[in-house]
């Protein structure tokens, strides 16, 4: 009989353990670039002739990014289309460099925004005012952060046509530069992802719903039909429960993955990553505990825990004489590591990158798990200056931005 302090019990319970991680990470390297195969927007010739689209993009605080923004709209190719920015209280000079990227194109329209109502998000508040009036068959809704293929549009309206759908979104790519949205986005980023059932989303018979708020076409007059942005008003998430309100409407929704089309800077420093996603992360779990649990176990003991180990083993043997596990475990142990940044690096390479900051997959999930458990424990968070408490706008008139 094994007792409880024999090392033969821990073999084997190392053994259970090892074997069953191996099983899991060699699963999800198998699976790693076959995400999405099936539901990939075509990049189309621009010959189909597609209806007119109002472009509505709300940028608080986007100096940075408003820029290439606005030029690659107005560089659409096969599209007749208007652009409007709203700018939703910015001090950065948004406004100004806005109207300098558009070069006095007349298809571009600059709006000032008033301070959103009482609970109101800020961004659904934002899309309200920049559709106000709106005339055209189509309405896309397209972040600051992002930066269009000159075809993408036309490709996006032209789906939306052949299909007869009320509201497409897309997953486009992420533009990375520094360190640290090059350790932390691609992990994040990929879990949203990998969470996502675009079978189930992209089937009418299924009640399940989604949509990337970077970049919403939807039909006007289903728009209207639902309320518009009044009926997600005062959602963090609003892309999402959007799309939900469209479904349980019975309009006809696809969510597709489309790396050509768009590139989003999302954050550009750790601090940005972490409030940002903090603010939507437990709200995207549907704000159950058990699932956000869930995820941080995972991250420990099915991601973190293998390096643990190893790192463990090697300062025991070379700074204390010890032997904490037998040789062949400790490269068992060694091989499901390489398995894990194995399938950070298919992820990375599937993204057009050299797949060198698959390395850093334990940091990056370190910094998820902070995320995961600050986003989980928060009661009120903020954003460009506005606060959200347990997922729904908390303030009206603007609070002071930081």
């Amino acid at each position: 009989m094994i007792s409880w302090n024999d090392p033969a019990l821990s073999n084997l319970l190392a053994a259970g353990y090892l074997g069953l991680l191996t099983v899991l990470w060699s699963l999800l390297l198998a699976s790693a670039s076959g995400w999405g195969r099936r539901w990939v927007l075509v990049q189309r010739d621009g010959q189909q002739r597609v209806p007119p689209v109002l472009v509505c993009v709300p940028a608080r605080n986007e100096a940075a990014n408003i820029a290439s923004c606005v030029s690659a709209v107005l560089a659409s190719e096969g599209v007749d289309l208007e652009l409007i920015v709203l700018d939703d209280g910015s001090d950065d000079g948004t406004s100004e460099i806005a109207e300098r990227a558009a070069a006095g194109d007349t298809r571009f329209t600059l709006r000032q925004g008033r301070p959103p109502p009482a609970h109101w998000a800020g961004k659904s508040w934002a899309l309200v005012q920049a559709s106000a009036d709106a005339d055209r068959p189509y309405l896309l809704f397209l972040d600051a952060d992002v930066e269009l293929h000159p075809k993408a549009l036309h490709s996006t309206l032209a789906q939306a046509e052949v299909e007869r759908l009320d509201l497409l979104s897309l997953f486009g790519s992420w533009r990375l530069e520094s360190f640290w949205e090059l350790v932390v986005v691609p992990v994040v980023g990929w879990f949203v992802r990998g969470a996502t059932n675009l079978d189930a989303v992209n089937d009418p018979s299924h009640p399940d719903a989604f949509a990337n708020g970077q970049l919403i076409l939807v039909r006007r007059e289903a728009y209207e039909g639902i309320g518009g942005h009044r009926a997600v008003q005062g959602e963090v998430l609003e892309d999402v429960r959007l799309a939900q309100v469209f479904s349980k409407q019975a309009h006809r929704l696809m969510l597709l993955h489309a790396p050509w089309a768009f590139r989003a800077r999302l954050y550009r420093s750790l601090a940005e990553i972490v409030e940002g996603y903090t603010k939507n992360f437990y709200e995207g779990m549907g704000r159950r505990p058990l699932v956000a649990l869930g995820l941080a176990l995972f991250t420990i003991i099915g991601s973190l825990l293998p390096y643990v180990i190893v790192i463990a083993v090697i300062v025991a043997q070379l700074g204390l004489g010890w032997t904490l596990l037998d040789g062949y475990l400790v490269a068992w142990c060694c091989g499901v590591c390489l398995l894990i940044m194995g399938f950070r690096w298919r992820q990375e390479r599937a993204d057009g990158r050299s797949g060198v900051y698959a390395l850093t997959q334990p940091l990056g999930n370190l910094v998820l798990l902070w995320i995961v458990i600050r986003s989980m424990l928060a009661i009120e968070v903020r954003w460009k200056g506005r606060a959200y408490r347990d997922g729904k706008a908390s303030t009206g008139p603007d609070s002071p931005k930081r």
